[in-house]
């Protein structure tokens, strides 16, 4: 297992590292010559000797969530062995997607039919057999059942499929994902995240090339309170399958939750360049949106525009206006967002235009951007038709049995109404609903295709208290958000105000100290960076 500290904190830096691997990135066709490129799988099947290394091929990819190529090699392997049923439960498997979110609705009935297709043709062994039937769980009675009761019966089927067969790495290993792709964002004891963990840390070090445990491990590490435990594998997944644009990501989820922002900005670079050379333009979407996030916690506000525009050229090239892929959806809404909420550009967060989407809680994004901005630029009356709709979305969501999302959403209401709320001089009403908005978002987690909230509910209290002179409740929630989300810009900022205003001075040089940390020379017009700059100075 790696030093993590001495890796990350080394002469050598973690940023050097990944540019590196980004720079000899090779391409799909490259990929397809050097399996190296991807990890070690073997995933024993009983079809014939070509079937079953193109099984195992379309495994290395589907384990680094390349769905596009694994279906195409899974279909590749029913070729060579009209025989091999199980062929099609890789297929089925790679209509998924990421498994961290529903099917996408498109992928539906194909999924059923490859199951089913899957069954008719049969398989050589009950093993194989005990896989088809646990996917079909997925799929079955899709039009009745939610995603959430199909996912808790494919997680009985699993822990079943994995007892029964305890000498099967694979069956631990999808075991595993599956405790975390079925957990309850309201558990903050991450009883199943752990025990998923729990599983693969040992097969890891039989199968250290293995992608799939190191990207499953990122996952199952990828919340705050254990965050650290994942830094192992963020720092070494991406050399163990360096053809993979998800793979170059990836570590980029554990980079965040610990604050390490350059090491995020390098993975998301090379996996924006992988995706772009293998035309994976959701997988580029996604990264730019993680290295947007980073880069303004740098105060690197025109490299942040920069891939802004990036993203509405793939968007408007390689995607052709399709923006039918969530992460898509989420990256377009999401990231000229962030960057009005991170240089407290309010009246530019107002005046943002909603992009119709099928996935309401992409639009909500925008209303919420809306609303908040409107409030806080000194136009409350403009912010209640976007939190108006923000209701309905809410709504409409849980009416779809959404009931992640819906929360979300609601808390995006909340938010907005209570700076709303602010805005009109209600200041006690507005306190107390920003209150219950903070202890919301406290219970939940943020979904796996986010770096994280435009801005945690947290440190918006923090802002309000600040502006209402309520100086010491300010710093105490600028610093509960800077240990669930460390080394965040804007929460330094706060802390460093308001101990400034306390009399703090000792510790309002550390605070602005942190600024200029991150900050280091970039040319930025932040204020905030010239105030600190005047501090420290004197």
């Amino acid at each position: 297992m790696v030093d993590v500290k001495s890796l990350a904190f080394s002469g050598i830096s973690v940023v050097g590292l990944l540019l590196g691997l980004a720079a000899g990135i090779p391409s799909y066709a490259a990929a397809q010559e050097d399996q190296t490129q991807l990890g070690a799988v073997h995933f024993e099947t009983s079809c014939n000797d070509v079937a079953q290394r193109r099984f195992d091929r379309a495994m290395r990819y589907e384990h680094s969530f390349w769905y596009s190529a694994a279906k195409e090699i899974f279909d590749e392997t029913l070729a060579a062995d009209p025989a091999c049923g199980i062929a099609l439960w890789g297929v089925a498997l790679a209509l998924l997607n990421n498994p961290h979110s529903p099917i996408p609705q498109a992928n539906l009935a194909p999924g059923l039919a490859a199951i089913q297709k899957a069954r008719e043709i049969g398989a050589k062994t009950g093993r194989e057999r005990d896989y088809i039937e646990a996917l079909a769980l997925m799929y079955v009675d899709y039009d009745k059942l939610d995603h959430r009761a199909r996912i808790g019966a494919y997680l009985k089927a699993m822990e079943a499929l994995a007892a029964k067969y305890p000498d099967d790495d694979e069956a631990q290993i999808f075991y595993a994902i599956t405790l975390n792709t079925s957990a309850s964002p309201n558990d903050k004891t991450y009883a199943q995240q752990l025990k998923g963990a729990a599983i693969l840390e040992p097969i890891w070090n039989r199968q250290p090339r293995h992608p799939g445990i190191a990207h499953y491990l990122i996952h199952l590490y990828d919340y705050p309170a254990i965050a650290e435990k994942g830094l192992p594998a963020a720092l070494l997944y991406a050399s163990i399958a360096p053809a993979a644009p998800h793979a170059q990501h990836m570590p980029s989820h554990i980079f965040t939750r610990v604050g390490y922002w350059k090491e995020s900005i390098a993975s998301n670079l090379a996996s924006a360049k992988s995706a772009s050379a293998n035309k994976e333009f959701s997988d580029g979407m996604h990264a730019l949106d993680y290295l947007v996030y980073a880069d303004l916690q740098l105060a690197r506000d025109d490299d942040a525009r920069a891939s802004i525009a990036e993203q509405e050229a793939v968007f408007g090239g390689g995607l052709k206006g399709n923006a039918n892929q969530f992460g898509v959806a989420f990256a377009l809404a999401a990231s000229p967002a962030r960057v009005a909420f991170e240089r407290g550009a309010w009246t530019e967060a107002a005046g943002l235009a909603v992009r119709d989407s099928s996935f309401r809680q992409t639009m909500a994004i925008t209303h919420f951007a809306r609303a908040l901005g409107a409030a806080r630029s000194g136009a409350p009356g403009a912010a209640k038709a976007d939190i108006a709709r923000l209701g309905e979305i809410s709504a409409q969501l849980n009416d779809a049995k959404d009931a992640y999302w819906s929360g979300i959403v609601d808390i995006e209401r909340q938010i907005a109404s209570a700076w709303t709320l602010h805005a009109e001089g209600r200041k006690d009403e507005a306190r107390a609903a920003m209150n219950a908005a903070a202890d919301a978002e406290d219970k939940t987690e943020k979904s796996p295709v986010s770096p994280g909230p435009l801005a945690p509910a947290r440190e918006l209290l923090g802002d309000m208290d600040l502006d209402d002179g309520m100086i010491a409740e300010a710093l105490a929630a600028y610093e509960a958000t800077l240990k669930k989300e460390p080394n965040r810009f804007n929460a330094y900022a706060g802390a460093a105000r308001a101990a400034q205003k306390l009399g703090d001075m000792a510790k309002a040089r550390v605070y602005f100290g942190k600024l200029m940390e991150l900050a280091g020379d970039t040319k930025s017009d932040r204020p905030v960076l010239v105030e600190a700059r005047h501090i420290l100075a004197n």
